[in-house]
């Protein structure tokens, strides 16, 4: 049995999507969460222990920015990657501004979306370590 690479929380309304990105990361070794509700995503982060979020930015009742900005009220080191169809620069200059460290706009490869996931979790782990 391998070990666990790290544990993410995905926030994806669309069923395909959410599929997909259990099916994709699992495979690769993630320990993998979902959920399409951004309210129970906040839940999710605020009781459990996570290496990455990875959100949508439009979900339903409430934007991936405005969940950014409520999730880092509570947790301001675990990073953040938007995994998502809205692609204007603004959308990524917003994300960025509520505190995602990453943005990727779909479809992206499944080999370049494991990449972004992997840098992110060892820049984390690599800040952690600098402590």
């Amino acid at each position: 049995m391998r070990s666990v690479k790290g544990r993410i929380l995905c926030t994806e309304d669309d069923p395909d999507n959410r599929d997909l990105l259990f099916t994709l990361l699992s495979s690769d070794g993630y320990e993998v969460v979902c959920t399409a509700n951004p309210d129970n995503a906040v839940e999710l982060a605020r009781n459990e222990r996570f290496d990455l979020y990875v959100m949508n930015n439009w979900l339903p009742h409430k934007t991936g920015i405005a969940l950014t900005e409520e999730i880092r009220k509570f947790d301001t080191e675990t990073p953040i990657l938007f995994y998502s169809g809205a692609g204007y620069a603004w959308d990524l200059e917003k994300a960025r501004h509520a505190g995602a460290q990453g943005y990727l706009v779909k479809p992206v490869t499944n080999d370049r979306l494991l990449s972004e996931i992997g840098r992110l979790i060892r820049s984390k782990r690599a800040n952690v370590r600098q402590r």
